[in-house]
């Protein structure tokens, strides 16, 4: 079969090689899944680059999410075991949490459904308990992951203020259902939220880029609001100044949704169905802005690498260059 491989720590336009590889066997408690689908993550990028939080051993295939058929035909969503990524033509997952793919969403679609909208459902009502009424803040929102936390907050009943960086991107976050959209490349950020909130603030601060984006955060967060940290797309990890979290009377929340496949699996399968019904009435629809050929996976990785996507980009090890499944 063929699959992306990594060799060594680096970009993912220089590092990932394209080879013809034996399919993977799974161990005990593992299937094996063809892959029709596999949503790219910044966290595959951070993978090629030997930065992320998980190393797997050289050579490895990223891909940390797929849409994927069984053995025995069932289509099914999952996060690859490593180093059996999803940009392959065949992938292992464990058995144990490997769901079901949404009726109402496509291959792609229902491959981007797992981590974003998991992380952005567990961010905004398991840990901020985001309530209808309130006003959400969501950085880079054009983006996989602000995307999702927009549709899941207008799907709460939040006012939903959307972060982008570009014309473009505002347009896509207009799209997305923003009630507010802000472009940090021409405005004020903490002004103009500010002023769409009446001088008030954001009550939730959806925020997966750290850096100066945290900084503005702090600044626009409202009383009792809650800040949820999910990562760092920029790069920078801020250090939060605790004595204006107190005097201010803020939260800060971390996630890492990860953990709750360990510590407490049930909710995941929980978070699943919401997410599955949300999706079924139209609620949620993953955006997915393109789809590409298995051969063209490296080069798409990069480009999610340097945040010049939208909304998510998909591999579909079915698809011929000409655009045809």
């Amino acid at each position: 079969m063929q699959a992306w491989q990594v060799h060594q720590n680096g970009e993912p336009s220089e590092m990932m090689r394209l080879e013809d590889v034996e399919r993977p066997v799974p161990g005990e408690g593992q299937v094996l899944l063809k892959v029709r689908a596999a949503n790219i993550n910044f966290p595959d990028a951070l993978l090629c680059r030997g930065q992320y939080q998980i190393r797997p051993p050289l050579p490895f295939t990223p891909g940390v999410e797929i849409c994927g058929e069984t053995e025995d035909g069932r289509r099914v969503i999952a996060n690859p075991a490593l180093p059996y990524g999803g940009f392959a033509e065949y992938a292992i997952a464990d058995a144990a949490a490997v769901l079901p793919a949404p009726e109402a969403l496509d291959d792609a679609e229902a491959a981007a459904l797992h981590i974003g909208y998991q992380t952005g459902w567990f961010g905004l009502h398991r840990r901020a308990g985001l309530e209808a009424g309130e006003t959400l803040l969501v950085h880079a929102a054009a983006g996989g992951v602000g995307s999702a936390a927009v549709q899941l907050g207008k799907a709460a009943g939040a006012t939903v203020i959307g972060v982008v960086g570009g014309s473009d991107k505002a347009d896509v976050a207009r799209e997305l259902g923003c009630d507010v959209v802000i472009d940090r490349r021409a405005e004020d950020v903490i002004g103009a939220v500010k002023e769409a909130t009446g001088g008030r603030g954001a009550d939730v601060i959806y925020d997966p880029v750290g850096g100066a984006a945290y900084a503005q955060s702090a600044k626009v967060v409202a009383f009792e609001g809650r800040i949820v940290v999910v990562g760092f797309a920029s790069g920078s990890i801020p250090s939060p100044a605790l004595n204006h979290a107190l005097v201010k009377n803020y939260s800060i929340m971390g996630l890492h949704w990860g953990l709750y496949n360990t510590k407490n699996p049930k909710l995941v399968l929980r978070c699943h169905e919401q997410l599955t019904e949300l999706a079924a009435r139209g609620a949620i629809k993953p955006l997915v802005s393109e789809r590409v050929p298995l051969g063209g996976a490296a080069a798409a990785v990069q480009r999610v690498a340097d945040g010049v996507t939208t909304g998510r980009v998909a591999v579909i090890p079915g698809l011929t260059e000409g655009g045809a499944a």
